[in-house]
């Protein structure tokens, strides 16, 4: 088909505009990245952000797979013999994959079944006169094909409805108007499979559960799939059958024949044996890939929002991996994250060693701490509070950190690179508080499925999972942007247009022939072109590099129009970074051209009035309620701080600093109605909620934001 047709089919999913749509195509296939095109390629691409250029990505995807089944099945037809000029037609022109399934289906070669026995036998004639309701006998009739296979009338007209059944199910109009009635009429209902009833406890809700398929919550579908698939739940989907059968009817049914009673026999058969499990499990899959699309979006969004978390830049760090029994262990960071010390006090029961609190005191003298990271662990508020009971030579932050995947990093291939003379315990303690320097640069050498920020992670397609947030991260790390110089291998591979065996490469130059000077020297890296230069040169930084541009997230295809806007001015570029009067008081417009367009001199004045600016937050303290230690502690009523843990599509949880988590449901997120959580709250966001209600036998407690004054 045409690359008019193409854009109009993205145009229809996206709703961006065909020009654009269009150039981000080309520039797709040049091989552009999304994080490149939509900081980089503004001008061409309309200024869309990353979610837009995905979406057309997808789409793109979407288009080819259309295409290449197109060709798939015209291929097959010609070899049939059956692919007709306007059958053709209809093919060549389908935009959607399930009705280009719709007209193959009466094509396809089918296993052998009832339908094709007996038509082998010879009783096409009698499934004709059935659906053409003949006015005659049928069992007159059907003497004619009484054979050894087919012995009386009556098992020739059952073989004769096998065939009209057949028919009936490939009818594409039948078909049409059935997929809408199950699309908006269907209930979706469950019953718990016959004695296991206990196995399936946490399924109780679902036990004898219906609900509209058109108002079914994707969380809710999520959890029946999963009883579904545990074998603890039948699940079906259907509307009313006596209206399914009454559309079919209406449809085929014109007389009142002999023939007719066949009909109708024909009709159920089809619905029953075909049409209704046909529909069913295409209902139940876009379903399926509704929850699961939706699933990945949230854990996406959290992840996002996690990777992004405030960093502590240049502090030095005391880390505490707390525990009772185990002792707490501990490491001193510097303000790049290198360790430099490391040991296990016992300041808790059972061995409550006194000189546990002074062993941290000298601790911090000695290597100049200015913040203390806890993990929110075993013994963590203990630990928290006697830390706050040392009197220091200066003022300390203290900081609890999410430990969510440390174990998983402290057992990879990753960290034992990094420390192969420590134990997990010494590289979980480092990861907690590189974690508080800079959670970004820490977080994505962790499978992110392992830091627990998702919904029914595990239901949800691990090619789809990881694609999305493979991408997210990726945009993340190019939205911070990295040192050229101390960035780790795992960190680099996220960049634009570099890749593992890249920024290993990057890392060995770096190590044999020293720091990079500038972002040019990149192209003395083995194994990176041009062209991978020119995706990645822009999210890289060189600190402290002769040329200011190098660091920042000015591209270096952009340097001389900082060159002519300098040359213009009579300043250096070392006076025109930063200096926020005089780029102010620049037209943009002046320095278009053919080259550059609007979109990327605003960018670049931008970029010179707050160079290498970096978008994540300052870390804050944060602290619990003190005399909060367990679930049993809480009230109904009671205003509680907490930190936001996890997003799902049906609200929030909150960690208020005790083992069980809070959950704010969406209906108390605000009092105006509340369709994303994270049009509300964002994840590690503080917030102030009020106890809704507490269920101590199944350890629940329910918050809200309503009527609640925040931070």
């Amino acid at each position: 088909m045409s690359n008019t047709s193409k854009i109009t089919f993205i145009k229809q999913a996206t709703k961006l505009s065909d020009k654009y749509i269009n150039n981000c195509i080309e520039l797709i296939k040049s091989g552009g990245t999304i994080p490149f095109l939509a900081r980089y390629r503004k001008d061409a691409t309309g200024g869309m952000d990353e979610v837009e250029i995905e979406a057309i990505q997808n789409q793109l995807v979407v288009w080819n797979k259309l295409q290449e089944r197109k060709k798939s099945i015209q291929k097959n037809l010609k070899e049939q013999n059956v692919l007709t000029e306007g059958l053709n037609t209809k093919i060549t022109e389908c935009t959607n994959l399930i009705a280009l399934e719709d007209l193959f289906l009466p094509f396809k070669k089918k296993t052998k079944t009832n339908a094709t026995v007996a038509l082998e036998a010879g009783l096409k004639p009698i499934a004709v006169a059935i659906m053409k309701e003949t006015d005659s006998s049928p069992n007159q009739f059907a003497k004619k094909f009484i054979s050894k296979q087919f012995p009386t009338e009556q098992e020739v007209l059952l073989g004769a409805i096998d065939i009209a059944a057949d028919w009936i199910n490939n009818n594409e109009w039948i078909r049409n108007r059935l997929r809408r009635i199950f699309e908006n009429k269907a209930l979706v209902s469950s019953k718990v499979v016959k004695g296991k009833e206990v196995e399936a406890e946490k399924f109780s809700d679902f036990f004898d559960f219906d609900e509209s398929v058109t108002r079914i919550k994707p969380h809710r579908f999520m959890a029946l799939r999963r009883g579904k698939n545990l074998d603890l739940l039948n699940i079906g989907i259907s509307p009313k059958k006596a209206e399914s059968i009454e559309v079919i009817e209406n449809t085929l049914i014109k007389g009142n024949t002999e023939y007719t009673a066949l009909l109708k026999k024909a009709i159920i058969k089809a619905y029953s044996k075909q049409l209704k499990p046909a529909l069913e499990r295409e209902v139940f899959n876009n379903l399926s890939e509704k929850s699961d699309r939706l699933a990945v979006s949230i854990f996406r969004k959290n992840l996002e929002q996690l990777l992004m978390t405030a960093p502590l830049r240049n502090k030095k760090i005391l880390a505490i991996d707390p525990g009772f029994k185990s002792g707490c262990k501990l490491v001193c960071l510097d303000s790049n994250g290198m360790l430099k010390h490391n040991e296990t006090i016992y300041p808790h029961a059972p061995q409550h060693d006194s000189g546990a609190l002074n062993k941290i005191n000298t601790l911090v003298r000695s290597y100049k701490i200015e913040a203390i990271a806890i993990g929110n662990g075993t013994a963590s508020r203990e630990t928290e509070q006697l830390i706050k009971k040392i009197r220091f030579d200066r003022d300390i932050q203290v900081f609890v950190v999410s430990e969510a995947g440390a174990s998983v990093y402290s057992a990879s291939r990753v960290a034992r690179a990094e420390f192969p003379n420590y134990d997990v315990t010494v590289r979980g303690a480092v990861s907690i508080g590189r974690r508080l320097l800079d959670p970004l640069s820490e977080l994505v050498k962790i499978e992110p499925k392992a830091i627990g920020v998702g919904q029914y992670q595990h239901d949800i397609p691990p090619a789809q999972l990881d694609s999305g947030l493979t991408r997210s991260i990726e945009y993340c790390v190019n939205k911070v942007g990295v040192d050229l110089n101390t960035s780790s291998s795992h960190l680099l591979t996220y960049v634009s247009g570099i890749g593992p065996k890249i920024a290993e490469s990057i890392v060995l130059e770096r190590s044999e022939n020293g720091a990079f000077s500038s972002k040019e020297d990149l192209l003395k890296v083995n194994g990176l072109g041009k062209k991978a230069y020119e995706q990645c040169a822009g999210f890289v930084r060189v600190a402290d590099a002769k040329n200011p541009l190098d660091n920042s997230a000015i591209h270096p295809e952009s340097y001389p129009v900082v060159q002519l806007i300098s040359k213009k001015l009579k300043l250096s570029i070392h006076e025109l970074v930063g200096n926020k009067e005089v780029l102010e008081s620049i037209d943009p417009k002046e320095f278009v051209s053919e080259k550059t367009g609007l979109e990327t001199v605003t960018f670049v004045l931008a970029e010179l009035e707050k160079p290498n600016r970096d978008p994540r937050k300052m870390a804050k303290v944060f602290e619990f309620r003190k005399d909060l230690k367990t679930i049993n502690n809480l009230q109904v009523g009671d205003i509680v701080p907490g930190i936001i843990s996890n997003i799902t599509g049906f609200g929030a949880f909150v960690d208020i600093g005790i083992k069980e988590n809070g959950l704010i449901h969406l209906s108390e997120m605000a009092d105006a109605f509340v369709s994303d959580p994270n049009e509300i709250v964002s994840l590690n966001q503080t917030v102030e909620a009020k106890v809704k209600s507490i269920d101590l036998e199944r350890k629940r407690i329910a918050l809200s934001l309503k009527g609640v004054s925040q931070i």
